[in-house]
């Protein structure tokens, strides 16, 4: 009786949503008004059809207005030049647009958008591309300069997108598994290519510098950075996050890694799915979502990631991770917490139902007054519909808890000390996140007050720094000083003995950026050996394989001694995998190595790999 019950309640679901699939979506005009959110929340339409149409990224400029992809390419990223980027600007603040200017519209193939260095960086496949507007006239000063090529558009839906700058100074985006791309600048050659399928890459904007730093996922849409700079991707189909850990292999949908000798991926951190786990994706393609899939999240298909880090939602819900469920139609919510080396995701109530099968959130992020920004692709089908495609509409929502207070400031038009004093004030990371970068824009050209940042130097040096919040005004602070080139290398020698084991974990991982010296490789090899925390010497073992061959042995053997790491959901396989190319080099000081090690799993891999190189 009760397979026939969730048979029946099964094909219901089904009927009403081919039946409500073929009427239109909920109007544009009722659609925040229909939607639920927590007691004290409210939705507005920011802007929706015809204002804005297919909606497939935005970000904020320094003013707080944003600007928004609309993309005409897909699907079949046909290069004929319809993608547009409009500006929205809400002067009033009252979570509506008031002015709207396009920007751009000739863009190709467009699916990922910031702003930045004088211009606006877009994902244009099978580019990334830069559209400068210097004298900040909301107009091109010239066409799109090819930064880079060699994506993929085979990709599919899986082509890279996420534009995202990092607490360190270099623009982060995605990039999926349907295809293998081959980046680099123009004209470089195949063999200094990188190659690239699932994963994160960044790119330096002043160096000029191209890396792919994460393996893995599916389809990963949507990264953002919790308040100690530490990386979390969403991803599709399979488990919905990741902890981006640079230099990680993580389980994928299907295929192969590049390197065929890693022997395991490193797990999802989170300890939960959203779909009930009797079901699989074949399922949700053939009977939409089941009540047990709903009262678990609502489905496989996730896109868009926020950490909220702003000031106007509740504390509670600040440092979780936030992700479109696009099955659900709705908003999911997790927890971080910290576990070991890392972190793991907990399931917490969702935040948002659209109650609209239409909805097809994108990306969420919040704002520059701690509002939460969400676009809806608005779509039929299994996630979008390939084959019927719409082209009219597309929403993108604002949710506030009550009114902001604060209205956006023009940041770019404050002095450099001013920008200084937002690290220690501002609660909202997007102040802080557009103050950094402006800060790394004058010193990059020159215009930056050297003085400016000596309260920064101040407080990253301060040894009565024990609390949480002073730890995160020196994380700030020491990501500033980096990202302008306002640090150098002996000075963040010193912080790898900090007492604080995040200050310590930054000043490794920003010794790694640069030409590492003799006497970093010996603060290395002392913390591999000595220090407590598992933070740390997971920034060591990302290090390892950014290192010389011959100077990672001794970083190595202090890390494998450490049998307090072998239950550890990241580090015995991160180790691993800068070892692994050492048994190659010289297997028999890897076998003594193995033999030292108290980490069984680096006892076991090395010596499949020595058998391996056996004829």
């Amino acid at each position: 009786m009760l397979r026939v019950i969730l048979s029946l309640l099964a094909i219901f679901s089904l009927v009403s949503h081919t039946a409500i699939a073929q009427n239109a979506p909920v109007p544009a005009k009722d659609a925040a008004a229909k939607m639920t959110v927590p007691e004290g929340f409210k939705v507005t339409l920011f802007a929706g059809e015809p204002d804005v149409v297919q909606p497939i990224a935005f970000c904020f400029d320094d003013k707080g207005r944003m600007w928004v992809i609309e993309n005409r390419s897909y699907p079949g990223w046909k290069s004929e030049g319809h993608d547009r980027v409009l500006i929205f600007e809400d002067a009033d603040n009252d979570g509506k647009f008031d002015k709207r200017t396009v920007f751009l519209d000739n863009g190709s193939n467009l699916s990922g958008i910031n702003y930045g260095y004088g211009g606006i960086w877009l994902c244009s496949v099978p580019n990334l591309v830069f559209v400068p507007d210097r004298n900040s006239d909301d107009r091109p000063d010239g066409p799109a300069q090819v930064v880079l090529d060699g994506w993929d558009a085979k990709a599919q839906h899986n082509v890279f997108n996420s534009l995202t700058w990092g607490p360190d100074g270099w623009l982060y985006g995605c990039n999926g598994i349907l295809s293998n791309s081959r980046v680099g600048a123009p004209g470089t050659k195949d063999s200094d290519r990188v190659a690239l399928n699932c994963g994160v890459w960044r790119y330096h904007p002043t160096r000029k510098k191209f890396e792919a730093i994460f393996h893995g996922t599916t389809n990963p849409w949507g990264l953002d950075f919790n308040e100690f700079g530490q990386m979390f991707v969403t991803n599709c189909v399979i488990r919905h996050a990741w902890h981006v850990i640079p230099g990680a292999n993580v389980e994928r949908m299907f295929g192969q890694p590049f390197n065929p000798h890693l022997y395991g991926l490193i797990e999802s951190p989170a300890d939960h799915i959203h779909w009930n786990a009797s079901e699989i994706w074949s399922d949700i393609r053939a009977l939409g979502v089941t009540p047990t899939t709903d009262r678990a999240g609502g489905g496989h298909a996730h896109s868009g990631a926020m950490v909220y880090l702003g000031d106007n939602w509740p504390e509670m819900y600040r440092n979780n991770l936030f992700t479109c469920n696009i099955h659900g139609n709705r908003i999911n919510r997790d927890k971080i917490e910290p576990v070991g080396s890392g972190y793991v995701l907990k399931h917490e109530k969702d935040v948002l139902f659209a109650n609209d099968p239409w909805f097809r959130g994108l990306v969420v992020q919040y704002g520059p007054d701690g509002g939460v920004y969400v676009s809806d692709w608005s779509d039929t089908g299994e996630c979008h519909n390939y084959v019927d495609v719409d082209r009219g509409n597309g929403r993108i929502y604002k949710v506030t808890y009550g009114t902001p207070t604060r209205k956006p400031t023009d940041l770019a038009g404050l002095r450099d000390a001013d920008l200084v004093s937002l690290m220690f004030t501002a609660k909202n990371e997007w102040v802080v996140n557009h103050t950094r970068r402006l800060l790394a824009e004058r010193a990059a050209t020159e215009r930056l007050d050297a003085q400016a940042l000596a309260p920064l130097q101040s407080i990253v040096f301060n040894p009565n720094a024990e609390s949480k919040s002073k730890t995160l005004e020196r994380l700030r602070s020491l990501w500033t000083l980096y990202a302008c080139s306002a640090i150098g290398q002996a000075s963040l020698g010193k912080l790898t003995l900090d007492d604080s084991d995040q200050v310590r974990a930054w000043a490794i991982r920003l010794i790694a950026d640069g030409n590492i010296d003799k006497s970093s490789l010996d603060f290395f090899i002392d913390r591999a050996r000595n220090d407590p925390s598992p933070v740390v010497r997971l920034a060591l073992a990302s290090t390892l394989q950014r290192l010389p061959i011959a100077d990672r042995w001794e970083i190595a053997k202090g890390l494998v001694g450490h049998a307090e790491d072998a239950s550890d959901k990241n580090l015995p396989l991160m180790i691993w995998y800068g070892i692994e190319p050492l048994v190659a080099a010289n297997p028999s000081r890897a076998l003594e190595l193995a033999s030292a090690a108290k980490i069984p799993l680096i006892r076991r891999h090395v010596a499949r790999r020595f058998t391996s190189l056996v004829p």
